[in-house]
């Protein structure tokens, strides 16, 4: 080899088969069809190409020695080799003790292009590799199962693992099926570069048909979210991007549709109103039209309308010959179901009056709308007034057209004529369904004539495909509550025990019922009733169950019980709702269970939410009337930065309500702890202060009217009494709040506040060791929870 005489530069390859994949693309970019005809014509031309510039290159290629030759071949060789170690190390990534898992993640990391900036610290690669294995090991595992084989899985689900359609000839509806099935199992947004990684390794060229199969497929399961992806990253994506197509996007509308996701369909349709060959045409309007008269959108209804008649601007469509579409009357039936939720009425009045106009004539899903929005409105003459007229137009009238005049009988307490009417819809020998007869069932026990609902539940069990009639009967039960009509409910609660057993839907409702008749004995002896039953799974107390006795528990101050029940609670796993039933905890507070309060209220911030503002209100008042003022000025810090804020007028409120635990010195001793600490200078705080001045000042409380609600006691202590008739907080009001403050410190978090407080805080038990603590109580005492019973 002659190594100090350079050979000539090799000449490059190029290619002389051409990319058919690659044609196709770029034929479809451009709007062509590629049929097999242009395919050929155009391979051939790229060949004839390529030859030309073949010859043309070994036209000035100078004549090389056998040397020379010999050292272009080895050159040549390397590469090759070298490029066949890399593919192989790919897949040997890792070390030999290491398991596959560690060596997939190891490959992915591998794949990514050099960094080309600073030094990256080791450290900080570690914990961020940490981190995402730790996220993606188990939820993301099986996308590199074509990547990394194991010895065992080689013979088993290798078609699952491997889905190279090159390789095993997969036919599009196994590769639609498991694609789909894949998608489903994940949660893969469009920006997640697995979810491309999985669109491509399919195999599928994501045709309108393929596309159509796809989105329709993903719709039945549930997964609008990954239809929207896919037709997404189909006509949108750079790397596969393809001409869009109406009926893919119309099926899309449909499946967001099923879903009701309104926002999103009317989003997709605005994007097919801005592109000439996606342009909407009756189909989508239908299907946009449904989808927003379902939502009860109205308004966005009425904008889809009127653009249906607009033409399109030039920079969409530049054809010269548009047909105008015109709203027909399935739109207009839309519009009627948005009103329904809308409540309304007068809307009515506007679609007869345009299909009058478009001389087009409504159906019997036009008065059964009509006749709907007029009883969610009120308006029950116009019920009966377009139930007539659907008869004179020889309208067939249905089930539900029936259901809707009970219910506007009952709301006009005609008993009878809704029971005529049920027995004219029989003698048309129109077949009833079940929502007709539990509409006159319920109608009937609100009126005190549950013997007859009976009846008409006799004939809602011989017709098919009805709901279990534990729901029927407890919808007649709160009818009857509803009426005022106690004994009815115990006598339907009853007579249900012969037809059917009574789910925890029935005892809660019952519950209820004993709840508010202050029958408080008999609520406590079913509640205690329902947890000795063991083998009834459906009978076990939920969260509702629960709530509705502690609520009976408040109204009759039966608060042993009430903590009772409490424990329970907690110890089942069931929490309230701190937004709708904190009162429930404030009276227990006021009645000497404080620690059950305090309890919900950390248990509040160990879960990352904000207390209620009267659970904050009454922690302070708890704290004052304990003369802890320094825990009182901590949880006042804290409820500071709140999203909630208090007026002064409602800090004047709540001392006058509880006057009787917390006096007029107390307040004052709360006042001067306030203006010796450091507090946060938010408007809930400077109320407070004000409140507390004026009270401190005047010695009463005064309502709007001027009327005097509450009198100062006499001072205890004789300093701080002194205090205020000196006049020591006569000063300007903000300066003297923070003229103790030292340092100004950032605002912290509310959970912070309250661990910060070294002189209280430290010694409070936390939520999680009271919850130990009664447990271990109620193992001592042998009482076996109610959750483990309904676990055996």
């Amino acid at each position: 080899m002659e190594a100090s005489t350079p050979g000539p530069r090799p000449i490059p390859a190029i290619p002389t088969e051409p990319d058919t994949g690659k044609i196709k693309r770029k034929l479809l970019q451009k709007g062509v069809y590629p049929t097999p005809k242009i395919i050929h014509t155009l391979r051939k031309k790229h060949i004839q190409k390529t030859n030309r510039k073949m010859k043309r290159l070994s036209e000035y290629e100078e004549p090389i020695s056998d040397s020379q030759r010999k050292s272009i071949a080895e050159v040549a060789h390397f590469q090759t080799l070298t490029r066949e170690y890399r593919e192989v190390m790919k897949l040997m990534v890792g070390k030999p003790w290491e398991r596959l898992e560690k060596a997939s993640f190891m490959e992915l990391a591998g794949e990514s292009e050099e960094y080309g900036g600073g030094k990256l610290r080791v450290e900080h690669l570690r914990e961020l590799g940490q981190f995402l294995e730790d996220r993606n090991c188990h939820e993301f595992k099986w996308l590199l199962d074509d990547v990394i084989e194991s010895d065992q899985e080689e013979d088993i689900g290798r078609l699952e693992q491997q889905w190279d359609r090159a390789k095993y000839h997969r036919s599009d509806a196994e590769a639609i099926r498991f694609l789909v099935d894949r998608l489903s199992a994940t949660d893969l947004s469009l920006r997640d570069w697995k979810f491309g990684w999985l669109m491509k390794k399919s195999g599928l060229q994501f045709t309108e048909r393929q596309l159509l199969k796809i989105v329709e497929r993903l719709g039945a399961t549930g997964n609008w979210r990954h239809a929207l992806s896919v037709v997404d990253w189909a006509f949108n994506s750079k790397s596969h991007r393809q001409i869009k197509s109406r009926f893919v996007y119309t099926k899309l509308l449909a499946v967001l549709g099923k879903a009701r996701r309104p926002y999103e369909a009317l989003r997709i349709f605005n994007v097919m109103r801005g592109d000439c060959h996606i342009y909407p045409d009756m189909a989508a309007y239908h299907s946009i039209a449904v989808t927003l008269g379902q939502a009860g959108l109205l308004k966005e209804l009425i904008n889809v309308i009127e653009c249906i008649g607009q033409k399109p601007s030039k920079k969409v469509m530049r054809r010269k010959n548009w047909d105008p579409l015109e709203p027909d009357l399935v739109i207009y039936n839309a519009v009627l179901n948005a009103c329904v939720a809308a409540h309304q009425w007068k809307g009515v009045f506007w679609v007869f009056e345009q299909l009058r106009v478009k001389a087009l004539r409504p159906n019997g899903a036009s008065y059964g709308l009509a006749m709907e929005v007029m009883l969610q409105s009120g308006k029950y003459d116009l019920v009966h007034k377009y139930f007539d007229k659907m008869r004179k137009m020889g309208e067939a009238t249905k089930a539900l057209t029936y259901k809707v005049i009970v219910r506007a009988y009952w709301e006009e307490g005609k008993v009878n004529e809704a029971i005529k009417a049920v027995r004219d819809m029989e003698q048309r020998g129109i077949v009833g369904t079940a929502c007709v007869y539990y509409e006159l069932a319920c109608c009937l026990c609100n009126n005190q004539r549950w013997q007859e609902a009976i009846m008409e539940v006799e004939k809602l069990k011989k017709l098919p495909h009805i709901k279990p009639l534990p729901v029927a009967f407890t919808g007649m039960i709160i009818s009857a509550m509803d009426g005022g009509h106690v004994d009815d409910c115990i006598s339907i609660f009853e007579h249900m025990k012969y037809h059917c057993t009574p789910n925890i839907g029935t005892i809660n409702a019952m519950l209820k019922v004993y709840g508010k008749s202050d029958m408080f004995s008999k609520a406590k002896e079913l509640f205690e009733e329902i947890k000795e039953e063991k083998s009834n799974t459906n009978m076990c107390p939920d969260v509702y169950t629960y709530r509705t006795m502690l609520e009976a528990s408040a109204s009759t101050h039966q608060w042993e019980y009430f903590e009772y029940l409490y424990k329970e609670m907690v110890l089942c796993g069931y929490q309230l709702d701190h937004c709708k039933h904190s009162w429930l905890l404030v009276e227990a507070s006021r009645a000497g269970k404080c620690h059950l309060l305090e309890h919900a209220f950390y248990t509040i911030l160990e879960a990352e939410e904000i207390p209620s503002q009267p659970l904050f209100s009454e922690m302070v008042c708890q704290a004052t009337a304990k003369n802890d003022y320094e825990r009182a000025v901590t949880i006042v810090n804290t409820m500071a930065h709140a999203p909630f804020k208090v007026s002064e007028q409602q800090w004047k409120d709540l001392f006058d309500k509880n006057g009787d635990r917390i006096s007029t010195n107390s307040l004052g001793k709360l006042l001067h702890t306030l203006r010796n600490y450091e507090v946060a200078k938010e408007e809930t705080v400077l109320n407070l202060i004000k409140s507390l001045d004026y009270i401190c000042r005047f010695g009463h409380l005064l309502t709007d009217g001027g009327e005097i609600k509450r009198r100062s006691a006499s001072m205890e202590d004789s300093s701080d009494t002194a205090c205020i008739e000196t006049g020591e907080f006569d000063d300007d009001l903000t300066s003297l709040i923070f003229e103790n403050s030292e340092d100004d410190n950032d605002d912290l978090e509310l959970d912070m506040k309250l661990c910060e407080d070294n002189s209280h805080g430290s010694n409070l038990p936390s939520a999680y060791e009271i919850l130990e603590e009664w447990k271990e109580s109620r193992k001592k005492d042998g009482i076996v929870f109610p959750l483990q019973l309904c676990q055996k």
